[in-house]
């Protein structure tokens, strides 16, 4: 049986150790979260008469509404690489998968608050849980837009073999975002209420359902905006249409792994302290 010794010292203070320590919670926390996200996913589904296709209703709902808003003059939109209606099926989709995957760690950690306080097992495994529940929800609805777009007569080529890539980074980022603002949600709910908010105005500034505008102050913030990167690359190898974005989009990337170390470290190190605190 394995023995845990605890010391009073911070890990940080060793960041060799704590590095280790963090890789073998993260093996040990596969099995568990695997149970775990079997156990979501059945409940999520169980009692619904819709069942999966709730994964999808509410972003076709919201692209449909683009779409009508587009094809009946109330709103003027620029010119897109594939059809608008595609390119406003495919944004919301993918966007509702970065909104899952940033709202996953809060959601999840929060679920899991009385299991936390009684039970002694890697947190990584509650994160791990909602990344496997976001690729699979994910996955769904990538078939969809696969789909439709091959009805259409849009095929993707070789660039395909690119996308599962570019669609984990995708999840990732949502996740190392949600995951530096799980500590702080625990504490405050008003952080949960300003994410709805924030992603909501920070859609119209994504190439979701607008496109990158052709010049003007409204191009260089579509531009600065670092999704702009991810979204782009993701539709791009989806659609086929030669991508732009690709250097920004290895840039991004590297910039989210390293976001998502520190969120972690930050992770490991509140929490404890985190569910003392809900205990008291």
């Amino acid at each position: 049986m394995k023995v845990t010794v605890y010391i009073p010292e911070s890990s940080m203070r060793s960041p060799r150790k704590m590095v280790r320590e963090m890789l073998v919670d993260l093996g040990s926390s596969l099995g568990i979260a695997r149970q775990l996200t079997l156990r979501d996913i059945r409940s999520q589904y169980r009692q619904s008469v819709l069942g999966i296709l709730w994964a999808f209703i509410m972003p076709v709902a919201n692209s449909v509404t683009w779409i009508f808003l587009s094809m009946s003059g109330i709103v003027k939109l620029a010119s897109t690489a594939i059809p608008y209606p595609l390119y406003a099926l495919s944004g919301t989709l993918l966007w509702s998968v970065f909104i899952e995957s940033l709202n996953s760690p809060l959601n999840q950690t929060n679920a899991a608050k009385s299991m936390l306080s009684k039970i002694n097992f890697p947190r990584e495994a509650i994160i791990l849980s909602g990344v496997y529940q976001s690729l699979f929800n994910g996955f769904i609805k990538v078939i969809l837009i696969v789909v439709v777009f091959m009805i259409v007569g849009i095929y993707p080529g070789w660039s395909i073999l690119f996308f599962p890539f570019a669609f984990l980074s995708l999840v990732l980022t949502g996740t190392a975002i949600g995951l530096m603002l799980t500590p702080v949600g625990l504490l405050y709910t008003d952080i949960g209420r300003f994410i709805q908010v924030a992603m909501q105005f920070l859609m119209y500034l994504t190439p979701i359902v607008f496109p990158i505008p052709q010049s003007g102050w409204g191009k260089m913030l579509f531009n600065l905006n670092p999704l702009t990167q991810l979204f782009m690359v993701c539709r791009d190898v989806l659609s086929g249409v030669a991508t732009n974005y690709l250097t920004g989009f290895f840039i991004v990337n590297a910039v989210v792994l390293l976001l998502l170390f520190i969120s972690w470290i930050i992770y490991r190190a509140v929490m404890p302290i985190i569910i003392e605190r809900m205990n008291t």
